[in-house]
């Protein structure tokens, strides 16, 4: 019985999640793109870099700001798997958030080879329905 219960728990809150999720997507342009003005893929840096982010088909608006056709930029450091693009992104070492609308950022990594990757989140951080994804890229920290 026990089991039972927190098997409906569970299924309850992961349907909840998703039900909310839901309601708070945007929707993005079919033209949107978002992408690496600096570094570019390839470059090698200094172990403090300046990352420069771009945007097309959309605008930047900070986080809690509803406003259509924008978002606000994450940087995904060294990962392999896209996080769940149906709930917020979470902010952790390997997921930046630029909450306030930046473009720009200073960045230190160890030295060695790193993958740089953006997202763009709507006013709660979640992806749009279209997730606006850029092209991952490789920087080599000397």
């Amino acid at each position: 019985m026990k089991t039972i219960i927190i098997t409906l728990a569970l299924v309850f809150t992961s349907l909840s999640s998703i039900a909310l999720s839901n309601e708070v997507k945007s929707t993005s342009p079919a033209n949107a793109n978002v992408y690496f003005i600096t570094p570019v893929d390839g470059q090698t840096v200094s172990s403090n870099f300046t990352v420069k982010f771009g945007l097309s088909g959309m605008g930047v608006s900070p986080a809690g700001l509803d406003k259509k056709n924008t978002g606000h930029h994450h940087i995904l450091i060294d990962t392999n798997t896209l996080p769940n693009m149906l709930a917020p992104l979470p902010a952790t070492d390997k997921i930046k958030h630029f909450g306030g609308g930046q473009t720009e950022t200073q960045l230190t990594l160890s030295p060695g080879k790193h993958t740089l990757q953006l997202v763009l989140g709507n006013h709660q951080h979640i992806p749009h329905s279209t997730p606006v994804i850029s092209k991952k890229i490789t920087v080599i920290v000397k």
